[in-house]
Formats: C-alpha cells, sequence, structure tokens
C-alpha cells in the first residue's frame, strides 16, 4: 500500500489533461485524499452540481462518513462545463485507474446527482487499460468493483434532468452522445455491483432514473441493492436532518463491506 497524506490533493494528469483546450479557465483536476489506515477498500467520491459545479456537501463530509466506516476515500475535482462532453468521464477512469494503484484491494466509485450520473458513465464505460501504454498508471483496469449512484441522473433519453445534459451534451439534437450517456442503454453482465438510492417525490431528478437503472441492471443479472425512500428533496447529500433518509449511509457501508467476502 502506497501512503497517502489525509487532505492531500493529487492532480489526476502528469501534464496536460486530455480536452484541456476545451475546459477552459478550469484548474487540473485532482483527487483529496481521506484516508484510512490500515483499508483494503477505497471509494472515489463525485459531487453533484448539474455538470456545473461540484456541491461541497456531497464531497468532504460523505469522505469522512466512509472513513468512520472504515472506508479510504478520494473525493474527485472533475472537470464541468465548459469542457469536452467525455472530459468528466475521463477524470473518473484515470481517478479509478490512480486508486487502484495504491494498493487497494476493491476500489468504488459513489457520486451524487449529476456526479452519480459520473459514476453511472464510469460503471458502463470502464476499459480493460492498455498494456502498452506508456504511463504505467494507463496500463490498469478503470472498471470500478461497485458503484453507488445516489439520487443519480441516469438517463439523457428518459425522465432526463435537462440542465445535466445540455451542460455536458450541448446541442438538444446529439442523438448518439444521449445515448451514449444513457446508462439504461449501456448496462452489461460485465457491469459491476451497483447500490442505488432515491426520494420518491424528488422535484428536480425524477425517481424513475433509479428505477430504469435498476431494471436494466436485473435484465443484465447485475447484482444491486436499491432504496426509495418516500419523503425528501434532491441534494441531501449525507440527510443528517431527515430521520427517514439519513441511514442510506450506514446500508451503504454495509453494502460495500459484503462485497469484500
Amino acid at each position: 500500500m502506497i501512503a497517502v497524506n489525509a487532505r492531500e490533493k493529487r492532480p489526476l494528469w502528469p501534464g496536460e489533461a486530455p480536452f484541456a483546450e476545451q475546459s477552459p479557465g478550469q484548474p487540473q483536476p485532482s483527487l483529496e485524499a481521506y484516508p484510512v489506515d490500515g483499508a483494503t477498500t477505497a471509494m472515489v467520491v463525485c459531487p453533484g452540481g448539474g455538470y456545473r459545479m461540484k456541491a461541497e456537501h456531497e464531497g468532504g463530509p460523505v469522505a469522512e462518513a466512509l472513513n468512520r466506516g472504515g472506508i479510504a476515500a478520494y473525493v474527485l475535482d472533475y472537470r464541468v462545463h465548459p469542457c469536452h462532453a467525455l472530459a468528466p468521464l475521463g477524470d473518473a477512469l484515470r481517478a479509478l485507474r490512480i486508486v487502484r494503484a495504491l494498493g487497494y484491494a476493491r476500489v468504488g466509485i459513489l457520486g451524487f446527482s449529476a456526479g452519480g450520473h459520473l459514476a453511472c458513465t464510469a460503471a458502463t464505460h470502464w476499459d480493460a487499460g492498455d498494456p502498452g501504454a506508456a504511463d504505467p498508471l494507463e496500463r490498469l483496469s478503470s472498471r470500478p468493483d461497485f458503484f453507488v449512484p445516489c439520487y443519480p441522473v441516469v438517463s439523457f433519453t428518459q425522465y432526463p434532468h435537462y440542465d445535466s445534459c445540455l451542460a455536458l451534451v450541448g446541442a438538444p439534437d446529439r442523438h448518439d452522445l444521449e445515448r451514449f450517456f444513457s446508462t439504461e442503454l449501456n448496462v452489461t453482465p460485465a457491469t459491476p455491483p451497483a447500490f442505488i438510492w432515491h426520494t420518491a417525490n424528488d422535484e428536480l431528478v425524477p425517481v424513475e432514473n433509479s428505477l430504469l437503472l435498476a431494471s436494466a441492471l436485473s435484465r443484465a443479472g447485475v447484482p444491486f441493492e436499491l432504496h426509495i425512500y418516500p419523503d425528501g428533496p434532491h441534494g441531501l447529500g449525507l440527510a443528517e436532518d431527515s430521520p427517514d433518509v439519513r441511514g442510506w449511509i450506514d446500508a451503504c457501508i454495509a453494502f460495500i463491506r459484503r462485497q469484500e467476502d
């Protein structure tokens, strides 16, 4: 296991990031470390924000909650609008390779809302690595061992969150990209297991997004756990002020622990 200092921020790329010219004014994407001594499992955490910003309450506080469960966490500062449509996915896959290179036995990805969409996209568009790559990190698999989409944007074709779609894809007639970024159309038996949660009356991202994902996973024979809470607004994060929802993090940690068996 490679030692990592708490709150250390590591750039994702040794030089200029791919698609940097389409991401003007944005810093080099990075990972902020929340390590745990002796942890064998780590999560890449993707805050939401409609692919226009990153919500702070869905980053560090979530990483600290995972730490309390004995799980290391790395908060991803990925690129957002304006950027190339593939830049956030590239950042997420690179982050998974970096965390895997630290020596963890299992590496997952967790995200909220648009960050949940990014987690879903990484879970369906990963690659096994390029054995001939000059960069040793690019030789590693970017497949997450499991993923945790929290009130996620799942589909750009059904029940979409139009602002996230517009921020990432741009022109509304890019049907090829809309299908590429609609997770329910890209699930296969090789998609990793998932823990999904949503509230039934989410006013911003319809709960049907999570239902579409669960249905696609079921058809592909991929294990998943789905929690639909009856009440709660979008963007709850840890939901500490919502007694009916705040138990999701404990259920999630239990799910992660079962993946270690």
